[in-house]
């Protein structure tokens, strides 16, 4: 008889560190049912999310390419403390171009049941972030995948300045689909939303579920805590919650835009949903001493 398949599994570690080819550690969470993610320390980014059976759910390009400081195209860079360019700072901000350090003794999060592994990690400005952004922040990051395979990112922005300051926020999440022109996002009915192909002016969905045959660039404003992907094709749904992130960016390049973006294949946009959950609209302000959560849950579950 044969112990030793069993064995080597029960003793696989549940948090690797483990280092790239550029030489960034990665952590990579295992559930006991053999699903994964992995964690850059560059940019807090969640690089890849696998289900048990190893199938990949988040787009990374074939043409990513890793120039720090810049973030590699694909997972989930953090957006923060700018989304886009509304505002002063580069790009999205300087988060996801940050090394970000392992927290030993994160402060203890209310509603943290066991079932999971998670890892916990924190930034903080550094004298050259400050001559750019001047507030002395600690944003802590907890990503977790639990027993049954599902994705959690936990944000924790906690204001340690004298002064107040807002920022802006998204978990800019790449989705792996089958085909753009096979899937559709349910949960935005009836919202407002602002077109980022328009001068970032206001419209009122109309339709009951988004589907997709030309470029978007759009935030919708307000939406309820979950909304999903049904990829047909695939016979799986995306559902996507959130809390603290009143806001969902809806991204996909198309093929026009998609040739101009050096590190991504020109064919690429047919296999890739951006759904972010995201604080755009409204900035978040924080007083001195103040703490801000944002939550966003992925799962994944068959469909027809």
């Amino acid at each position: 008889m044969n112990h030793s398949g069993s064995e080597t599994d029960h003793s696989r570690k549940l948090v690797e560190l483990t280092k790239d080819k550029n030489g960034i550690d990665h952590l990579v969470l295992r559930n006991p049912r053999g699903a994964s993610a992995t964690v850059s320390l560059h940019g807090g980014q969640v690089l890849s999310w696998k289900t048990e059976r190893g199938q990949e759910l988040l787009f990374s390009s074939t043409k990513a390419f890793f120039s720090p400081p810049k973030p590699v195209r694909g997972g989930i860079p953090i957006c923060f403390p700018q989304f886009g360019n509304r505002g002063t700072l580069e790009q999205h901000g300087f988060a996801r171009n940050k090394i970000w350090v392992i927290d030993q003794n994160p402060p203890p999060l209310s509603a943290d049941s066991n079932g999971k592994v998670c890892i916990d990690l924190l930034l903080k400005p550094s004298e050259d972030d400050m001559k750019i952004w001047p507030h002395s922040f600690e944003f802590r990051l907890k990503v977790c995948l639990t027993a049954d395979g599902r994705l959690i990112l936990i944000s924790r922005i906690r204001n340690v300045n004298g002064k107040p300051f807002s920022f802006s926020f998204a978990f800019h999440t790449y989705l792996s689909i089958s085909d753009i022109s096979e899937v559709r996002l349910e949960g935005l009915e009836t919202l407002d939303y602002l077109d980022n192909l328009y001068q970032k002016e206001r419209f009122t969905e109309q339709g009951d579920a988004l589907t997709f045959e030309s470029e978007v660039d759009r935030v919708y404003l307000d939406s309820s805590n979950m909304v999903a992907v049904l990829d047909h094709e695939k016979k799986r749904t995306f559902v996507i919650r959130k809390e603290g992130l009143p806001d969902v960016v809806v991204w996909n390049p198309w093929e026009k835009k998609s040739k101009s973006i050096v590190d991504f294949g020109d064919e690429e946009y047919k296999q890739m949903l951006c759904v972010d959950g995201a604080a755009v609209e409204n900035p978040i302000t924080l007083k001195p001493g103040e703490e801000w959560t944002g939550r966003l849950e992925l799962s994944v579950v068959p469909s027809t």
